[in-house]
């Protein structure tokens, strides 16, 4: 199966979107919120404060070129909206769901230049096996505009993902056949987090709460406070 064709629910989701899609007609798949307009009003930029929920976790990487960095090299000088994902990920409401958000936010960013230069998004895979720098490159020319600072990156071992997990609390287990080998499917928790320039976690959302509009709202209260 090629590349592109394991990436189908994302792609064809940042292509089109339907209100409701599903495998048949008995069981509807209903959307996440973050596919469709905000049905609420948020509060003003800066009229509410987010606090600190943790210290930002450290680890080693690999950026889409296969250059190791440390992940906090990535962090402290930007705010930083980073995710989770696996590129192969068929759940429509899991790793697509947290692509296709920040794609929409840097569509939002694009038309905010003043804001878009204090922001960094971040995808981190947790499939070092199959989501190798050359598949990154592959996956990230569906999502990231060339002029905007948007690094996807994974890890040369499983040894070296472990602690970034752990670090952020991030639950993720690999699904296997019945002869013992890797499905290349996972059973995981969506999150998507915020890190101030003091590489503190300031927001985590979920599957529920994950929107472009809240997402952007919260990046302009924390460029903020300065």
């Amino acid at each position: 199966m090629s590349i592109t064709r394991r990436w189908a629910p994302v792609l064809a989701l940042t292509a089109s979107l339907l209100p409701v899609t599903g495998l048949s007609e008995e069981k509807p798949q209903i959307l996440a919120p973050g596919y469709g307009p905000l049905q609420f009003q948020p509060p003003a930029a800066g009229s509410y404060q987010l606090p600190p929920l943790g210290i930002a976790a450290d680890g080693k990487v690999l950026d889409s070129s296969g250059v190791q960095r440390r992940l906090q090299q990535l962090t402290g000088d930007k705010l930083v909206l980073m995710g989770f994902i696996y590129t192969h990920c068929a759940d429509v409401n899991g790793c697509p769901l947290a692509s296709f958000v920040m794609k929409k936010v840097q569509a939002q960013l694009l038309e905010d230049q003043a804001l878009a230069a204090q922001v960094r998004l971040l995808s981190l895979s947790f499939d070092p096996e199959l989501d190798t720098p050359a598949a990154l490159t592959d996956y990230a020319r569906h999502f990231r505009r060339q002029d905007f600072d948007w690094q996807f990156l994974t890890t040369a071992s499983e040894q070296d993902l472990q602690p970034i997990l752990e670090g952020y609390g991030q639950f993720r287990v690999k699904n296997y056949d019945d002869k013992g080998d890797y499905a290349g499917s996972m059973s995981h928790i969506l999150r998507v987090y915020l890190i101030d320039r003091q590489r503190r976690i300031r927001n985590i959302y979920s599957t529920g709460f994950l929107h472009a509009d809240t997402v952007l709202n919260d990046l302009r209260t924390l460029a903020l406070e300065g």
